[in-house]
C-alpha cells in the first residue's frame, strides 16, 4: 500500500505539465516549496491512508493508517513527529494538502480508479498481529517505531532505485554483480590457510600468540554452524579478532543462508585499516566501505559500484562505523534510513563493542535486541574487554534497564586465553589522585629509545610533543610523531603509514634512530602497531587495555617483556565519559592493581563504570519512540537527540594538507575536488571523498577566521582554509600557533 499510494499526488493536473516540461532527473523530489505549489504530491497518498481506513475499518484503525502516513509524506522529507505532521495533514482552514488530496483523487478516479481501494481481502486484525513486537509494548518499546522505519527504509530505498533505473540503467548494472557470499567463505578460508602454512614454514606454529590466534580460528569456525541470535568474541587485543570474526560471520552466513555481513567499527582510522587487509583477501571492488570519510575513487578505494551500494548497503560485504550504523537506527532523513531493511538477515559484527557510549546504551541495545529477534539477524559483540551488555542482572533493577540476550560464547575460556596471551606487565601510579606533569612524563619518554605515549586530550597531546621535542634536543634530536584529531584524515592514515613503516625497519635492524610516538586515543582499537613500551594517561580499564594492546604484539620481548606504564593527568569536566571511566578504573584496582589484567578485572569495572551515569539513555531516545495506542512518535526529535558524536555548532574545514606520495607543483586531490565544487559540481560523492582533507572545527572559530579572510565558505558548513601556515605538518590544525579546539576525545 505504501508502494501504490506514496506518489497519489503526481495524478494532479499541475505535476503532470510540471515533470512534462523539464528535462531535471531530481523534479520529482520535493524541497523548499512555495505555498500552493504544483510539485508537492506526498500528502495525496498519506491523506488517502488516513480517510480510507476508518471509512472502511472505523476508527480504531486509525494507528496504521497513521504508520501509512509517516512513510508516505516524509518519503522526501523524513520521518516527521507526528505533531508536526498532524498539522500538516490535518490542519483546519483547508490547508495545502487538503486541496493537493481531493485534485489527486478527483483525477486517480478517473485514469485509474483500482489504486485507490485497499486489496482485496485484506485483513486489518490479522496485518496488525504480523507487526514485530506490537503486543510487547512495555518490553520492547522501540518495536513498533523501528517497523515503521523499517517500511519507510523499504519504501524509501525502492523509490531511489525506481527512478534510477528510469533515469540511467548504467547504475542499475553497476549495483549488481558482486560475488555470492559463498565466494567470499571459500576466498577467505584459503588465505588464513596459506596464513598458516606461512607461519609454520617460518617455525612459528608453536609460538604462545601464533597458537592463541590458531585456537580462536578454530573456535569460529566450530561456532558457525550454531543458530543465529547473539554470540561474543571475547578475545585478547592480538589475538587475531579482525579475520576471525569474520570467518565466522562469513561461515554463519553461508550455513543460514543470511544475506551479508556488516562489520561495524567506532574509528574511521580503523575502517579504513579494516577495509585495507579484507582488500587483501577479496579485492577493493568486492567490499563497501562506508563512513564519513570514504574515499571516492581518489586512491582505489570506492568504485563506480561501491558508491552506489554505501547508499543502501546491498552489497555482501560492508565495514562501517558505529556511527553509521547506530544513528541509521535512529535516523529520519531518507538518505539515512534507507538501508535499514538490508540489516534483516545480517550478521552485525560489532567490533570494539566496549566503546558503545553509556549515555545511550539503552536504546541501543533495544533496536540491537529487535534486529535479532524480530528480523533474522545474528549479532557478534567482539572485544577484548567484555562490557556488561547481555545480562540484564547486572544492571540496576531500580532503572529497568534492558540488556540483550545471553550470548553465546565463541571462546569458552577467555581466561585460559588471557593468560596465554600475556604479553605485557602493568606499571601502576604510586598515587592515583596526584597529577603528573607532562614535563615529567616527557623526561621519562625521552629516555625511551621506542616508545608509544597516549594521552586523553589534543591540548596534552601538542605539549607532549613539545616536551619530549626538547629533550630529545639535548641528545639524539629526532622529532617525536605526533597522532590526533587535529590533523585531517588522510594526515593521520600517512603518519599511521610511517610508524609502521619505521618499526618494521628497526625489526630488520636497517632503522636505528630513536622512535617516539604521542598519540590521542584513535591510534588505540585496532590500529596494528607493536612497541615495546606504551606509556597511558589513566582512563578508563578498557582504555589502558586497548593501549597495551600496541605492546609487544607479536609477543617478540617474550610472555610479560611489554612495559605498560599508567601515569595520571587531570581530565577536563566536559569529558564525562573519560571522568567516568578514569574513576571507575580507581574504583576497580586502587586497592591493589594487578601486573597483568584478566576478564575478571573487567567484570568488576563495567558495573562501575556504567554506574557513574545516572540514566543510560539520557536523552530520553526510547520515550520518544515509546510504542502506544495511537502510533504518535517522534521520529525527527528523536533522530535530532541521537547523535553519537555531539557535533551540533561543529562546521568542516578543508586544510591544504599534501600527502607523502603527491607530486609536488600539482593540485593535490583535495584541491581537485574544491575546485570543482567552486563550478557548481557538489555531488555526494565528491563531498564523500573532500572528507578526507577535513577537520571539524567550531563554527564561531571559523567565523573569526572568514572575518580575517584565512578562511572561505565553499558551502553551508563547508569551509575553506586559505592561510596555509594554520596548518601544520606535525600537529595539523593551529590557532595562534596552538592546536585548535576544546581538549575533547578523539572520536
Amino acid at each position: 500500500m505504501a508502494g501504490l499510494w506514496h506518489d497519489l499526488g503526481k495524478f494532479r493536473s499541475g505535476f503532470q505539465v510540471y515533470i512534462r516540461q523539464t528535462n531535471d532527473p531530481d523534479a520529482h523530489i520535493e524541497g523548499k516549496l512555495p505555498s500552493r505549489s504544483d510539485k508537492t504530491h506526498s500528502a495525496a497518498g498519506a491523506l488517502h491512508a488516513l480517510r480510507s481506513f476508518p471509512r472502511k475499518f472505523g476508527s480504531g484503525s486509525d494507528r496504521v493508517a497513521r504508520a501509512l502516513a509517516y512513510v508516505i509524506a516524509g518519503h522526501h522529507a523524513g520521518l516527521a513527529d507526528w505533531t508536526g505532521l498532524d498539522v500538516r495533514l490535518l490542519g483546519g482552514g483547508k490547508p495545502d494538502a487538503e486541496r493537493e488530496y481531493v485534485e489527486a483523487v478527483a483525477q486517480c478516479e478517473t485514469d485509474d480508479a483500482d489504486l485507490l481501494g485497499l486489496p482485496e481481502g485484506f485483513d486489518l486484525r490479522a496485518a496488525c498481529a504480523r507487526i514485530p513486537g506490537i503486543a510487547e509494548a512495555r518490553t520492547e518499546p522501540l518495536a513498533v517505531s523501528l517497523w515503521v522505519r523499517m517500511l519507510f527504509s523499504a519504501l524509501v530505498d525502492a523509490d531511489f532505485l525506481d527512478t534510477e533505473a528510469f533515469y540511467d540503467s548504467t547504475k542499475t548494472r553497476e549495483r549488481s554483480g558482486f560475488p555470492p557470499l559463498t565466494w567470499y567463505h571459500e576466498r577467505l578460508d584459503a588465505y588464513l590457510n596459506a596464513l598458516v602454512a606461512q607461519v609454520a614454514k617460518e617455525g612459528r606454529a608453536d609460538d604462545p600468540v601464533m597458537r592463541a590466534r590458531a585456537s580462536v580460528l578454530s573456535a569460529c569456525r566450530t561456532k558457525a554452524t550454531f543458530p543465529p541470535g547473539v554470540f561474543s568474541l571475547t578475545v585478547p587485543t592480538g589475538g587475531g579478532k579482525t579475520l576471525a570474526s569474520l570467518a565466522f560471520a562469513l561461515a554463519h552466513a553461508v550455513a543460514h543462508g543470511l544475506d551479508r555481513v556488516v562489520v561495524a567499527i567506532p574509528y574511521t582510522s580503523i575502517v579504513e585499516q579494516t577495509a585495507d587487509i579484507f582488500s587483501e583477501v577479496f579485492g577493493r571492488a568486492n567490499i563497501v566501505e562506508h563512513h564519513s570519510q570514504s574515499d571516492a575513487g581518489d586512491d582505489g578505494r570506492e568504485t563506480a559500484r561501491s558508491r552506489l551500494a554505501c547508499e543502501n548497503w546491498d552489497a555482501p560485504l560492508v565495514v562501517t562505523t558505529n556511527v553509521q550504523l547506530l544513528e541509521s537506527l535512529f535516523a529520519s532523513r531518507t538518505s539515512r534510513c534507507r538501508k535499514l531493511h538490508n540489516l534483516v538477515r545480517s550478521v552485525v559484527v560489532l567490533d570494539e563493542a566496549q566503546l558503545l557510549p553509556a549515555s545511550f546504551l539503552q536504546p541501543i541495545l533495544d533496536a540491537l535486541r529487535l534486529l535479532v529477534r524480530h528480523y533474522g539477524a545474528t549479532l557478534v559483540l567482539c572485544t577484548a574487554t567484555q562490557p556488561v551488555l547481555t545480562d540484564s542482572r547486572r544492571f540496576d533493577p531500580r532503572q529497568s534497564l534492558r540488556g540483550l540476550p545471553p550470548p553465546t560464547p565463541i571462546v569458552e575460556e577467555p581466561a585460559r586465553l588471557y593468560a596465554a596471551l600475556e604479553r605485557v606487565r602493568f606499571e601502576w601510579p604510586a598515587d592515583w589522585q596526584t597529577t603528573v606533569a607532562l614535563s615529567e612524563v616527557a623526561a621519562r619518554v625521552a629516555s625511551e629509545e621506542c616508545v608509544l605515549a597516549v594521552v586523553n586530550t589534543r591540548a596534552d597531546a601538542a605539549e607532549l610533543v613539545a616536551a619530549v621535542d626538547a629533550r630529545a634536543a639535548t641528545h639524539d634530536r629526532e622529532p617525536t610523531l605526533h597522532l590526533s584529531a587535529a590533523m585531517c584524515g588522510q594526515h593521520r592514515a600517512d603518519r599511521i603509514q610511517e610508524i609502521r613503516d619505521r618499526l618494521a625497519a628497526r625489526g630488520r635492524g636497517v632503522d636505528t634512530r630513536p622512535l617516539r610516538v604521542v598519540s590521542t586515543q584513535l591510534i588505540e582499537a585496532g590500529v596494528d602497531i607493536d612497541f615495546p613500551v606504551v606509556y597511558r594517561a589513566l582512563a578508563g580499564l578498557d582504555s589502558i587495555a586497548q593501549a597495551a594492546g600496541r605492546c609487544n604484539r607479536e609477543g617478540h620481548n617474550g610472555p610479560r617483556g611489554g612495559r605498560v606504564v599508567v601515569f595520571v593527568r587531570s581530565i577536563p569536566a566536559p569529558l564525562e565519559a573519560l571522568r567516568a571511566g578514569a574513576q571507575a578504573t580507581v574504583s576497580a584496582l586502587g586497592q591493589g592493581a594487578p601486573d597483568v589484567l584478566t576478564p575478571a578485572d573487567f567484570e568488576r569495572y563495567f558495573p562501575l563504570y556504567y554506574g557513574n551515569f545516572d540514566s543510560r539513555d539520557q536523552r530520553c531516545i526510547v520515550d520518544l519512540l515509546r510504542g502506544n495506542a495511537d502510533f504518535s512518535f517522534d521520529f525527527r526529535t528523536a533522530a535530532q537527540k541521537f547523535r553519537l558524536v555531539d557535533d551540533e555548532n561543529q562546521v568542516s574545514l578543508v586544510v591544504p594538507y599534501v600527502g607523502l606520495e603527491e607530486i609536488p607543483g600539482e593540485a593535490s586531490p583535495a584541491m581537485l575536488h574544491v575546485r570543482a565544487i567552486e563550478h557548481g559540481q557538489a555531488q555526494r560523492w565528491r563531498l564523500r571523498a573532500l572528507q578526507r582533507y577535513i577537520v571539524s572545527m567550531r563554527y564561531r572559530e571559523v567565523s573569526e577566521a572568514q572575518a580575517h579572510g584565512d578562511v572561505r565558505e565553499l558551502l553551508p558548513g563547508l569551509f575553506l582554509l586559505l592561510d596555509t601556515l594554520r596548518y601544520d605538518t606535525k600537529l595539523g590544525l593551529l590557532r595562534d600557533g596552538q592546536p585548535i579546539g576544546v581538549a575533547t576525545l578523539v572520536q
